[in-house]
């Protein structure tokens, strides 16, 4: 045994005996004498640990500990023992004092050395778990000093590495474990040290390539487990997950945790049916698992089989009534089975349920993320001044979010057409937020959609002050849009291209380009943006509705145009604008039931938009049910009215004048008929 077995609270005065040699060579070493008392030490220190007479059992043990390295100066394992002996008796301060007065009487004593060196390890995070960072550089100076006395010595090199990554000191740490390798080029140790340093530099292929060969040398759960976080690193889930099975195989006493953590890199790797498989696998073993039949829950919904989320997701309520996790799964399996508002009450009531007079930094984060997915519920529910009271309980919570709570609340109002409201608050905003971008951006937003473009521009610009910003190009071009000034749009969307860097920037790009040019009348160029996107993320269910309805509206290839916006559908099946594309389509290629059905499930959910309104309409009057058609249009007239100038459309509230006219007519002549 290298360690004591009990830790003792007692205070001894230190012994006497001399420390080894120096940095003695090899040829001076008395092995057998090394030996024989190292045996002596070892055996005194058991009997230390075993008996209740331990003051003269551990002088003795450390006397012979000390001969033991006089005979065999570079035994590390000597000098590991020691340490702990004199930390473990409770004798630290007087092995430290030992080990520096001998350092005094020869500075090159490498036993000594190590002995310190472990002395001021061991008191790194003494201070209740903060870091000593006295003892962190000493120790690091006595390793420092270990690897010029003794340069083959990996362990110590090992030992340097680690303090310098304590230190952040990465490329010294990089250095030691490499020196490290050198010496013993399958050093598991030198391996994942080493591993660590380049995932920290954001080497993450090269930390997956040294904890994979340490998991060859050593196939534990541990080095495995390693490696397995390196890959998720990588995002490489899936070999994450393969990597984990692995380590499963080995049958460790924390397997239900790895496997907790297989499934996540599972889902991650979109490997769904795998997951479900170990959640299975989990609740087999512990049916009492809430956790794990919430995750399967979440499974089910993200591949929209709804019925199973919710089976599992009531075991799980059944387990854990009150976790909010549960209810939160509770409140979007709702949202997926279209009852917005029974999803809004119950998200009212988990904040209710985690109300507090005060909130620690975690609470506080936790409470803002549940009022703010309750805002937008309700601003989808057309539940305006709801939606505006969560983000005003958000800044009140947290003023330093104030500005941003403002923001949300212009938009809100904008989406819900009280545009005074919006302006009074964009007023008051920015005279108390001068600074911020996101208001600026919000308040030039609505200045935009009331028709003062220019002035929005001009306002956005300043926040330029000749840098390239991506986010204020693109808010650029908003503002261009609206104003209809696309070729100065389309300027900015070329400045916010050349300096996107990742394929998610560039798509935002070319869906605007797209949309952009849609609005332009040029269906070809808007087809092309479209095009690039569905090229590198075929499934974009945005993407796929616009183009969709773009084909559509324009009467061309329809059975293409279905496809698209099905697809898009079952992404998303209570999304009001691709309901009414689907409905839509189904309406030019003369499928009236089908079109009724998802126009009126789109007008329900989106009650505000003319354009829905219009097609609703349409598709009732071609079903001759003239008067629900007439009320469809007349809504629709009366949500033109209430628009904003940017978007009030004068053409296409002529052609709904025009129809609702004409059904007039039919239904007073239906009328006079039947009169008759």
């Amino acid at each position: 045994m290298r360690l004591l077995n009990a830790v003792f609270l007692i205070s001894l005065v230190a012994g006497e005996a001399c420390w080894g040699q120096g940095n003695a060579p090899a040829s001076n070493t008395d092995r057998a004498a090394a030996y024989y008392h190292y045996t002596l030490g070892h055996m005194y220190a058991e009997l230390a640990a075993n008996t209740t007479n331990r003051n003269d059992y551990v002088n003795l043990a450390i006397e012979n500990y000390k001969s033991a390295l006089q005979a065999d100066p570079s035994s590390a394992l000597m000098a590991e023992e020691l340490s702990d002996l004199y930390s473990q008796s409770g004798r630290m301060r007087d092995g430290q004092n030992d080990a520096e007065q001998a350092i005094k009487t020869n500075p090159n004593d490498l036993a000594a050395h190590r002995v310190l060196a472990r002395m001021y390890v061991r008191q790194i995070d003494a201070q209740r778990g903060r870091v000593n960072e006295t003892m962190l550089r000493q120790a690091t100076q006595e390793y420092q000093k270990i690897t010029t006395l003794a340069p083959r010595d990996a362990d110590a090199w090992v030992w340097l590495g680690r303090l310098q990554s304590a230190s952040q000191n990465v490329d010294a740490a990089e250095v030691a474990f490499r020196k490290a390798l050198a010496v013993q080029p399958d050093n598991e140790d030198g391996l994942t040290g080493l591993a660590t340093v380049l995932g920290i530099k954001g080497d993450n292929s090269g930390a997956a390539e040294l904890l994979k060969k340490a998991s060859e040398k050593n196939p534990s759960a541990d080095s495995l487990n390693r490696l397995a976080d390196a890959y998720e690193q990588m995002k490489e889930y899936s070999l994450a997950a393969d990597t984990l099975r692995t380590a499963l195989e080995l049958n460790p006493p924390n397997a239900p945790d790895l496997e907790r953590k297989m499934a996540l890199f599972l889902i991650s790797a979109e490997r769904y049916d795998d997951a479900l498989q170990a959640y299975q696998d989990l609740v087999g073993d512990d049916p009492t698992d809430a956790d794990s039949y919430l995750r399967m829950s979440q499974i089910y919904r993200q591949k929209k089989d709804l019925a199973k989320a919710r089976e599992a997701s009531d075991k799980a309520k059944a387990i854990d009534p009150n976790n909010i996790q549960v209810k939160l799964n509770e409140v979007y399996i709702l949202q997926a089975e279209g009852k917005p508002a029974d999803a809004i009450e119950l998200m009212r009531g988990i904040i209710q349920q985690t109300d507090r007079r005060s909130y620690d930094p975690a609470q506080l984060d936790s409470r803002i993320s549940l009022l703010e997915q309750l805002a937008v519920m309700q601003r989808l529910a057309d539940q305006t001044q709801p939606a505006v009271d969560s983000y005003r309980q958000i800044a009140a919570l947290d003023p330093s979010k104030g500005a941003h709570a403002s923001a949300n609340i212009i938009e809100t109002y904008m989406s819900g057409k009280e545009f005074s409201k919006a302006q009074e608050e964009a007023d008051n905003a920015f005279r108390k937020y001068p600074n911020d971008i996101e208001l600026r951006v919000g308040r030039a937003s609505l200045m935009a959609e009331m028709g003062k473009t220019d002035a929005a521009a001009a306002d956005i610009k300043k926040l330029l002050d000749g840098k390239d910003d991506r986010a204020i190009q693109m808010a650029l071009s908003d503002v261009y849009v609206k104003g209809k000034k696309f070729d100065d749009a389309a300027k900015a969307l070329d400045a916010a291209e050349k300096i996107s860097e990742s394929q998610e920037d560039k798509i935002d790009v070319w869906f605007k380009r797209g949309a952009m040019f849609e609005r332009q009348k040029n269906v070809p160029a808007a087809e092309t943006e479209f095009r690039k996107i569905l090229a590198v993320m075929p499934d974009n269910p945005a993407t796929l509705n616009y183009l969709g309805y773009m084909l559509t509206d324009r009467n061309l290839r329809l059975p293409e145009a279905l496809a698209m916006i099905q697809k898009a559908v079952d992404r998303d099946p209570n999304n009001g604008a691709y309901l009414d594309s689907l409905g839509w389509v189904y309406f030019r290629m003369g499928k009236l039931p089908e079109a009724e059905d998802n126009m009126r499930r789109a007008v329900e959910l989106t009650p505000h938009d003319p354009t829905m309104r219009d097609h609703y309409a349409e598709v009732l009057f071609k079903a001759s049910k003239v008067r629900e058609a007439v009320a469809q249009w007349e809504v629709s007239l009366q949500e033109w009215q209430t628009s904003s100038p940017a978007e009030l459309d004068t053409a296409e509230v002529a052609k709904v004048r025009d129809k609702l006219e004409n059904a007039r007519v039919q239904l007073a002549r239906q009328n006079g008929a039947r009169q008759q």
